[in-house]
C-alpha cells in the first residue's frame, strides 16, 4: 500500500462537516431515486449481500465520506471495510473497499456513492498531476472557483488530496478585486484601500493586466497580487519589479504542458482552473455476490 500524498491530518482538517456533506449526498440520492427505487423494488427487501469496490486504472482516491454517507444514509446497519486511504495513489485491480449490507440498499446506492467517488477521486488524480510537475519547485498550485456546480467543497477537499492547494473557497473568504471592481473604485489605490475599509484584517488579493497596474499594486500595499494572462517573459520582469514586496500568483488559461516554465519564473502561486473544470472519471467498479441471511 502507497502512502498517502497528503498528511490525513491536514485532510482531516479540509473535510466538510458531516451534516454537509449528509447534506449534499441526501439531495444526490433524492435526485436518482425519486419516489423510489422500482428495479431494487424486484428483490427481496431481507435479502443481504457483499461487494467490492476496486479500480480499472491508476488514480488518487478521494472521496470516501462521501461514498459512505450515500449507503449509511440508506441503511444505517451497512459496513463498509476500507483497503485505501483518501489521498492515496492507487493501482489498476486494487480492492478499494468491502461492503455488506442489504440488496437493495447496496443497489440503491451504487450510483450516487461511485459517482461522488469517480469525479472526487478524478480531480485528486488531475491535481496530482500539476503537484508532481513543480515538485521540488518554491512555488503552490492553486485551485479555483471553477468548479463543478454543487461540488465546490468536495473539489476542493479533492485538489487537496492530490496534493495541491485550496485558494478562497468562494466569494465570502477573501477579497480579490478584479477590472470591474477597480473601474467602479477608480482605482487601484482607491478600491484596495476601499476592501482594507469594509474588511479589517482580510488579506487584499488585486488582478492586474500590465507591469504598470502592477507597479500601482505594489505601491499601494497589495498583500497579493494576481498577474492575469502575462508571458513568461512578463512574469519575470513582474517577479523583478515586486522584489518580494507581494506575493504574486500566475493565471489565466495554464494547463500542465506549460506549468514548469510558469513556476520557474519566479512566482509564487498558480491558479489553474483545469484542476476542477476538466476532470475525467476514475474508472471504477462495484462488483456483487449475494448470499441468503
Amino acid at each position: 500500500m502507497s502512502h498517502p500524498l497528503t498528511e490525513p491530518v491536514m485532510l482531516a482538517e479540509l473535510l466538510p462537516e458531516a451534516a454537509l456533506i449528509n447534506a449534499h449526498v441526501r439531495a444526490a440520492l433524492n435526485e436518482d431515486i425519486g419516489s423510489g427505487d422500482v428495479t431494487a423494488s424486484l428483490l427481496p427487501a431481507h435479502q443481504y449481500a457483499r461487494a467490492e469496490v476496486i479500480t480499472r486504472e491508476p488514480a488518487v482516491l478521494s472521496g470516501r465520506a462521501w461514498f459512505d454517507a450515500a449507503f449509511r444514509l440508506l441503511d444505517d446497519e451497512l459496513t463498509i471495510e476500507w483497503q485505501a486511504a483518501d489521498g492515496e495513489q492507487i493501482e489498476p485491480g486494487q480492492l478499494l473497499c468491502r461492503l455488506h449490507g442489504r440488496l437493495r440498499s447496496l443497489l440503491t446506492a451504487e450510483r450516487t456513492a461511485l459517482n461522488y467517488l469517480q469525479v472526487l477521486s478524478g480531480t485528486a488524480t488531475r491535481a496530482h498531476r500539476y503537484a508532481e510537475a513543480v515538485r521540488g519547485l518554491p512555488v503552490r498550485i492553486l485551485d479555483t472557483r471553477k468548479t463543478l456546480p454543487g461540488l465546490r467543497r468536495e473539489q476542493k477537499y479533492a485538489v487537496a488530496c492530490g496534493g495541491c492547494h485550496n485558494h478562497r473557497m468562494g466569494l465570502f473568504d477573501a477579497i480579490l478585486i478584479k477590472e470591474n471592481h477597480i473601474l467602479a473604485a477608480g482605482s487601484i489605490a482607491a478600491a484596495i484601500q476601499a476592501a482594507r475599509d469594509l474588511r479589517v484584517g482580510m488579506a487584499v488579493e488585486i488582478e492586474v493586466e500590465s507591469l504598470d497596474e502592477l507597479r500601482q499594486a505594489v505601491a499601494a500595499g497589495a498583500e497579493r497580487v494576481l498577474l492575469d494572462n502575462f508571458t513568461p517573459d512578463l512574469l519575470r520582469q513582474a517577479v523583478a519589479i515586486a522584489a518580494g514586496r507581494t506575493r504574486l500568483e500566475a493565471s489565466g488559461g495554464i494547463t500542465l504542458e506549460h506549468l514548469q516554465t510558469i513556476a520557474a519564473t519566479g512566482v509564487d502561486d498558480i491558479s489553474v482552473g483545469d484542476l476542477t473544470k476538466g476532470v475525467e472519471a476514475v474508472d471504477l467498479s462495484m462488483r456483487l455476490s449475494v448470499r441468503g441471511e
